[in-house]
């Protein structure tokens, strides 16, 4: 079985990225995916981007990624303020880096592992294709009530109520770190907060993280 690396949001940090695929023995046949918000925060958003397509790393759209394409694409609403981080990647991004950003799909299923990656989460009980593309770059939280949320403090992990039988791999949700449910696995470790990049491989079921080199932006709030 092809051995398959997924990494947690990069945000930009080129260099841990290098680190932990050098962390993770990656060798060539190895398949990389990487759980989205590719860009921003970080130091080299492009040189992010040109590693993955140049040696042709699977990913989905995170919540960032989104952000930026939307920007590009003039399909901001009037008012909203481009802030730094998304501007350096505007200014940095190559038509090439573009076009990859693009056809990053919001999930992306790999059956032979069982195994369906997303960025934010999935609503537990809800089928797949009602599920909302918002919520699956954003979602992070299942209220008391049952109603899903962006928000880290506003109920229990989505990924403690989802009951399979796929195993869910996902990212955006730094405040919380690396989580370990019965069927689900996040894999943001703050790397652009001055924490760690974490991936976790299969089938060997087996986490590697590396440090980040320094904090590029303060966790002050959800990320």
């Amino acid at each position: 079985m092809t051995r398959t690396l997924f990494i947690g949001d990069v945000h930009g940090c080129a260099e841990e990225l290098d680190a932990l695929l050098h962390t993770c023995g990656h060798r060539r046949g190895d398949r990389v995916v990487l759980v989205g918000d590719l860009v921003a925060k970080g130091p080299d958003s492009a040189g992010v981007v040109r590693r993955a397509r140049e040696r042709g790393f699977l990913a989905v759209r995170g919540n960032h990624d989104e952000h930026v394409l939307r920007w590009r694409a003039g399909k901001m609403p009037e008012g909203k303020k481009l802030k730094r981080e998304h501007k350096q990647v505007l200014d940095t991004l190559e038509d090439e880096d573009w076009a990859y950003l693009e056809s990053l799909p919001v999930h992306r299923h790999l059956p032979e592992l069982n195994v369906r990656v997303v960025h934010g989460g999935l609503v537990p009980g809800v089928p797949l294709e009602e599920q909302k593309p918002e919520l699956m770059l954003n979602l992070r939280s299942i209220t008391p009530e049952g109603e899903p949320s962006k928000k880290m403090d506003a109920g229990v992990p989505w990924a403690s109520l989802w009951k399979g039988p796929e195993l869910v791999i996902f990212g955006h949700d730094a405040l919380r770190g690396v989580q370990r449910h019965p069927y689900a696995v996040g894999l943001d470790s703050g790397c652009v907060y001055g924490r760690e990049l974490t991936a976790y491989v299969l089938p060997e079921a087996r986490f590697y993280s590396v440090k980040a080199k320094r904090a590029y932006m303060d966790l002050d709030g959800p990320p």
